[in-house]
C-alpha cells in the first residue's frame, strides 16, 4: 500500500526497498529517529534496507517514522 518493493520472507526480517529507491537516505532519516534498521551500501543492495520485525509497538514506532 506504501509502494514499497518487499522480497518475500520467510524470517524474521524484511528486505525492501522504498518508493524512493534510495536505502541509504530512509536509513539516515530513521537513526535520526532511534530507529535502527540495517543498509548495506554494496552495489545492489543500497537501495534497500534490512527491518527486523519487533514488537507491535516498535512496528507501529517504525511506520508512523516512515516518509
Amino acid at each position: 500500500a506504501r509502494g514499497w518493493d518487499v522480497i518475500p520472507s520467510h524470517t524474521n526480517f524484511l528486505f525492501a526497498r522504498p518508493p524512493a529507491g534510495d536505502g541509504g537516505n530512509l536509513y539516515a532519516h530513521l537513526k535520526q529517529k532511534g530507529i535502527l534498521v540495517r543498509h548495506f551500501n554494496k552495489p545492489g543492495l543500497a537501495d534497500r534496507i534490512r527491518i527486523s520485525i519487533g514488537t507491535h509497538e516498535e512496528n507501529t514506532e517504525l511506520l508512523a517514522a516512515l516518509p
